[in-house]
């Protein structure tokens, strides 16, 4: 690849990163990829902090062991515009022990500029990313012996293809992830319960190609922690080694609605908020997020087929119908 070409695309993704939030660190020699760029709404509105939580099909973004506790099928949407230049959509499905998603990001014409900072025509950007996952728990296998605690595994495959003007790259990446629960503790007058623990190895191996210009994708070890307080707040906490913090706290007050808040500590200091609304197992959610720019807005609808109760929606319609 000439080095024109390099330097026009380096210079489209730091606009790209900037747009997104994920920050400016990565170099030439390092992917970034709508891989990188955090999906999902529900729980990014409490600060993204999901390796230990089950939440749906937004389970398959943070931690593939999570499929083993879903109750059933599960499908999400989310749609986000990046300040006008940039738009973000993905679709994810999940079953029990089984996940797939597609992750779409495009950006409208942007200024193009040679390696001597010369402009050149306008540059368009694309990014079609999948994510194929499974999860699987030693006590759904009759022939595994009793290990003495419950916990689950699972493997997370992403592809990703990328055209920036005429350049056209894709690649692939690999993740690992574990979960765990303990039993319910008590710490004076506060109750602790669903206590979960969570960890994810990401892209172990992978890279992405553009004709003989090989990128690697950044290796990072996850770690992640949740717990539920008096039945009514949820706080979690994942930690990634690669230098990144996240914090959520989730306030339900009752099954149907949620309120969200948390933060995230990267390359900046960003913070969230959320609210979602479920009605008979249709979810609503919104989530906003700060970034150097100002913030972004992201509204997601996800239908959990496990909690529909076809007959109750059918009599609120009646209901509603003149």
């Amino acid at each position: 690849m000439r080095e024109g070409k390099t330097v026009k695309r380096t210079m489209v993704w730091l606009l790209v990163a900037l747009l997104a939030g994920v920050g400016l660190g990565a170099s030439a020699e390092t992917a970034t990829t709508v891989l990188q760029i955090e999906p999902g709404v529900a729980q990014l509105g409490a600060g993204g902090a999901g390796l230990s939580l089950v939440n749906g099909a937004e389970t398959l973004y943070y931690n593939p062991a999570g499929l083993t506790e879903l109750p059933g099928i599960s499908f999400s949407s989310f749609y986000a515009s990046q300040f006008g230049l940039a738009n973000y959509s993905a679709f994810a499905l999940t079953f029990r022990n089984f996940g797939i998603a597609a992750l779409l990001y495009s950006s409208g014409s942007i200024q193009g500029y040679d390696e001597d900072g010369v402009q050149t025509d306008d540059l368009s950007f694309r990014n079609t990313g999948f994510i194929f996952g499974a999860g699987i728990s030693p006590s759904d296998l009759p022939f595994i012996p009793d290990l003495g605690f419950d916990f689950s595994l699972g493997a997370r495959i992403k592809t990703v293809s990328v055209s920036i003007a005429d350049d056209q790259g894709g690649g692939f990446a690999v993740d690992l992830g574990f979960r765990t629960t303990v039993p319910d503790m008590q710490l004076g007058s506060f109750g602790l319960s669903e206590i979960a623990f969570g960890v994810a190895a990401v892209n172990l191996f992978g890279s992405l190609t553009y004709d003989t210009v090989q990128e690697q994708f950044k290796m990072d070890i996850e770690l992640g922690a949740s717990s539920l307080f008096m039945n009514t707040v949820r706080a979690s906490l994942d930690l990634h080694l690669g230098g990144e913090l996240r914090f959520g706290l989730v306030y339900s007050p009752m099954p149907t609605f949620a309120l969200r808040l948390g933060v995230i500590s990267k390359d900046s200091f960003s913070i969230t908020a959320g609210l979602g609304v479920n009605v008979e197992g249709f979810m609503i959610d919104y989530a906003l997020v700060t970034h150097t720019l100002g913030a972004s807005h992201r509204i997601s609808l996800t239908l959990d087929f496990s909690a529909l109760d076809i007959g109750a929606l059918s009599r609120s319609l009646r209901r509603l119908l003149p």
